[in-house]
């Protein structure tokens, strides 16, 4: 069952393919703000899906983060994530990245939860 609390941690380290310069965000080889987005989503969908029923999972649907500080390659980045709030199938996360040095990154991340199934049946419909 779904609950406030539920936390989740996962680690990067920063290397050639997820720095500014190669996913195009801009001209450095320090890690991305789109790659820390993405572990901040990782580490929330991962922290959860165990609780769901099957069939189930979660999408993202709001971020709202700050990239505070940059990490350079070869440096480890680790995320928590903490569920704050259960409404229905909406869940809101806390999100934090870190590198070690410090805080690179935090804020909020919402999902839901949905059927796979129906939801990639919703999604591939598009293409008809």
């Amino acid at each position: 069952m779904l609950e406030k609390g539920i936390k989740g941690v996962q680690e990067v380290t920063v290397d050639e393919n997820n720095t500014a310069k190669a996913l195009g965000s801009g001209s450095l080889q320090v890690f991305a703000t789109p790659a820390m987005i993405a572990l901040m989503e990782k580490t929330a969908w991962m922290s959860v899906a165990p609780y769901l029923e099957e069939g189930s999972g979660t999408v993202g649907t709001l971020l709202n983060v700050k990239h505070t500080a940059p990490t350079p390659v070869g440096m480890k980045v680790t995320c928590e994530t903490e569920l704050i709030e259960v409404d229905g199938r909406r869940l809101v996360f806390s999100v934090k990245a870190s590198d070690e040095t410090g805080v690179i990154g935090e804020g909020t991340h919402e999902r839901f939860i949905i059927q796979n199934e129906k939801f990639q049946s919703k999604a591939d419909a598009k293409l008809s």
